[in-house]
């Protein structure tokens, strides 16, 4: 028993008038898919060019930062040169003082030697007086 299936004005039996509606409805709901993706695509390729736009921001910044980077670096290359110069320049001060230290060390020397020597020594007084005994005595031994 086959049901016979009645037929339209254009021939068409209501399951394929029911079916060309199903497929209609799909060819709508995929237009809307493709649609949601051409949208998706521009967002997508937007937010890359965003991104891109950036990204060379970024590496703009960070060249920057990296020159500056090198110019302080120079920087320091010229305060430690500067720094070794006057490191140099101490070593000098240094030598020069242990010369004056020793020089000074000689001069404490010499003056404590001539200051016994003085110690040993008569006064005027003392050589006045001595004087004056060894006239008397070279006069009476005359």
């Amino acid at each position: 028993m086959t049901k016979k299936m009645k037929n339209d004005k254009k021939g068409l039996s209501v399951s394929e008038r029911h079916f060309g509606v199903i497929l209609e409805d799909i060819d709508a709901k995929l237009y809307l898919v493709l649609e949601g993706h051409q949208s998706l695509d521009i967002k997508i390729d937007k937010n890359h060019q965003e991104f891109q736009e950036f990204r060379e921001e970024v590496n703009y910044k960070f060249d920057v930062v990296f020159e500056k980077f090198d110019e302080i670096d120079i920087r320091f290359k010229n305060i430690d040169i500067r720094f070794d110069a006057i490191d140099i320049r101490f070593k000098d001060v240094d030598a020069r003082f242990d010369n004056v230290e020793a020089e000074f060390k000689n001069v404490k020397d010499e003056l404590r030697v001539i200051h016994d020597e003085l110690k040993e020594k008569p006064g005027r007084d003392e050589f006045t007086l001595l004087e004056k005994r060894t006239m008397a005595l070279e006069k009476s031994r005359k």
